[in-house]
C-alpha cells in the first residue's frame, strides 16, 4: 500500500473522531482470533478504532506493529490505548482527497 499523504491522514483522522472501538485487545495480546476480527472489520469498514490494554509503551508498539503486518493496515493515529487503523478495500468505501 502506498504511503498516505498528510492531507489524507488528516482527512481519515477527522472521519475516525466519532468512531467507537470495534475490537478490544486484552492481556493475551495478538491472538489469531483478534487478527481475524480486525481483518474482517477492516474489510467491512476500511477505517476502524481498536483498544489495546497494555501498560508498557514498548509492548504496545510491538503489538501495533504485529497488527499492521498481519492485517496489512496503516496506523492513522494512536492516542492513549486507542489506535485508528486504515486499509483500503477492493471496493473503496472512503474517497480519499
Amino acid at each position: 500500500m502506498a504511503a498516505l499523504s498528510s492531507k489524507q491522514n488528516k482527512f481519515l483522522r477527522g472521519l475516525a473522531h466519532d468512531l467507537n472501538p470495534v475490537v478490544k485487545m486484552g492481556q493475551h495480546g495478538i491472538t489469531e482470533a483478534a487478527i481475524k476480527e480486525i481483518s474482517r472489520c477492516l474489510s467491512d469498514h476500511e477505517l476502524i478504532k481498536i483498544r489495546v490494554a497494555c501498560d508498557e509503551q514498548a509492548a504496545f508498539q510491538e503489538i501495533l506493529a504485529g497488527i499492521e503486518s498481519a492485517c496489512g493496515a496503516t496506523t492513522i493515529d494512536a492516542i492513549g490505548h486507542t489506535v485508528v487503523l486504515y486499509k483500503r478495500s477492493k471496493t473503496p468505501k472512503i474517497n480519499l482527497p
